[in-house]
């Protein structure tokens, strides 16, 4: 019997050779009678007739396994609607870094029949909640699998803001703005801030200062379930999540920031090492032997 019986599919609209890959996994899928269903936009390029159209919350509902094809940025927004439901996530890489979607283009058949055969680990990544605060008003919710960053919207314009941690007072700080990353952001935004790489199976949380105005600030790691708490200074800065979602403020606001309750199980093979994700997409060194 099959680990996985009913398969939600994910593209990408604007690469023409997402749609290729589509038709390849559709015929890998029905060659073993799977239920398929096809997310409604990418449904409308590809016409087969065997598929059920949905949109990502459906697909979250009645699918064990949702296989993205895309880049990381695909992945992420697929994330975000499929956490919530008992759906694993599978990824393939028609995009350029693929930290997260780890299957190359011409392994699809090989890869993803492993799978579909049981051979694989999952991991299971944790999210952050935010939500932004205008008096007891909640103005604004929204989610993210990398990371929630605040900053001004412009180049080269500072923020102020204070800076609240499990409701101890940590800092005022004048900066470009603040990158709050998971274990999994730590590598994309948070690393071009100069922040640690983490390793995903972290319980943890990394708050990057961006630009302060201080020698002194540096990044904080904490444990992944602290409560942070921002209090907008005189400014109106953005809360962006993953850089696809964006939420706006006022001076006075509050931007509440912590753990989801729900996790994203996110699909590996076998052979998956972070450690040799590091080394290919990050361009370390390798002297060992291959």
């Amino acid at each position: 019997m099959a680990t996985f019986q009913t398969i939600g599919l994910i593209g990408r609209l604007d690469n023409d050779h997402v749609v290729e890959t589509v038709r390849e996994l559709l015929a890998i899928l029905h060659a073993r009678d799977l239920t398929v269903l096809l997310e409604d936009d990418i449904a409308r390029l590809v016409q087969d007739p065997k598929v059920e159209a949905a949109d990502r919350r459906t697909i979250g509902e009645r699918c064990d396994l949702a296989i993205v094809v895309g880049g990381d940025g695909s992945l992420l927004g697929a994330a975000r609607a499929l956490a919530p439901h008992d759906c694993a996530v599978l990824g393939i890489n028609r995009g350029r870094l693929g930290f997260l979607t780890d299957i190359r283009p011409e392994q699809v058949g090989r890869k993803v029949g492993e799978v579909l055969d049981g051979k694989f680990r999952v991991e299971e990544r944790f999210l952050l909640d935010v939500e932004v605060n205008r008096g007891e008003e909640v103005i604004a919710r929204a989610a993210a699998l990398n990371d929630v960053v605040i900053n001004s919207g412009r180049s080269a314009r500072m923020i102020d803001f204070d800076l609240y941690m499990n409701g101890h007072f940590v800092y005022s700080q004048d900066s470009d703005g603040l990158i709050v990353s998971t274990p999994t952001g730590s590598t994309a935004y948070a690393l071009s801030g100069g922040g640690p790489i983490m390793h995903p199976e972290l319980d943890a949380i990394v708050l990057v200062p961006m630009f302060p105005h201080t020698l002194s600030a540096r990044p904080i790691v904490v444990a992944g379930d602290t409560e942070i708490k921002v209090v907008i200074g005189d400014c109106h800065p953005y809360v962006s999540c993953d850089g696809q979602v964006h939420l706006t403020t006022a001076p006075g606001d509050v931007v509440n920031i912590h753990k989801k309750p729900h996790r994203l199980k996110l699909i590996h093979l076998l052979n998956h090492d972070f450690y040799a994700a590091c080394r290919d997409k990050l361009g370390w060194s390798n002297r060992l032997a291959n």
